[in-house]
């Protein structure tokens, strides 16, 4: 069996669950962008005290790279509604963290220089598109191998997404252009090297089979975070009810 059989030989049910993993974690709820601004605050605290340690550590707790995964997943299934969804869920995790790092540059690090952590992020080279090209092949491999998914932590601190946003921040921050300018090309280098890399991976697995698994999740997973927003909305109302009536 050649390399190619071996990745097409995933059993369907192991397809079936990766399609149905990655939609929902890549679901724009609160707990989905709540992740997100706490790593991306946690890289830009990194990166202003130039520790590696604790970049890492961001690194390790953001859920950014399910919606890049989702939109490599999405343009093989060649289904737009998903393709709008993980594009619309990534871009707002993106804004979102841009205005968390943005702001905790300014309060904690305006005046002090560029670090080596945020110099390292504006510079992308060959090897970096390779570094984002084989961690994006090796994360969409590990989701559809469920004895492999302890290696994950690994992979999204090789991908990296959360570091270049925010050193854009501090950038932004500082009114540095070649940082942001940098930093931002370092950033859809890795997206790009990620699409492309999973993408290949999915198509080899046939996951375009597994489209209509992928709408409905999309669409119970969405449908629960509206009932959420309800349920606050509602609870919200009635307590200020209560205050009114008091």
């Amino acid at each position: 069996m050649n390399f190619i059989d071996y990745v097409r030989s995933v059993p369907e049910k192991d397809k079936s669950g990766a399609v149905k993993k990655l939609i929902e974690h890549s679901t724009p709820s609160f707990d989905f962008f709540f992740l997100v601004i706490l790593s991306v605050l946690m890289a830009t605290f990194g990166i202003l005290e130039n520790s590696p340690a604790v970049v890492i550590g961001s690194m390790l707790i953001a859920p950014i790279l399910f919606p890049v995964l989702s939109l490599s997943l999405s343009i093989v299934m060649a289904d737009y509604k998903l393709i709008t969804r993980a594009s619309k869920t990534l871009l707002k995790a993106v804004v979102l963290s841009l205005i968390a790092s943005v702001g905790a540059a300014l309060f904690f690090g305006v005046g002090g220089e560029l670090t080596s952590e945020a110099l390292l992020r504006t510079e992308p080279t060959l090897i970096s598109v390779a570094i984002a090209i084989i961690a994006g092949f090796a994360v969409a491999y590990t989701l559809a191998r469920p004895g492999l998914n302890e290696t994950l932590p690994g992979i999204a601190v090789a991908v990296a997404l959360i570091p270049p946003i925010a050193t854009i921040g501090i950038g932004i921050a500082k009114l540095n252009i070649p940082v942001i300018v940098g930093a931002t090309v370092f950033l859809v280098v890795n997206i790009i090297g990620i699409v492309f890399a999973s993408m290949l991976v999915f198509s080899l697995m046939n996951l375009y089979v597994k489209r209509t698994i992928a709408s409905k999740v999309a669409n119970l997973s969405d449908k629960e975070v509206e009932e959420k927003k309800e349920k606050i909305q509602e609870e919200k109302e009635k307590e200020e009810q209560k205050e009114s009536q008091a």
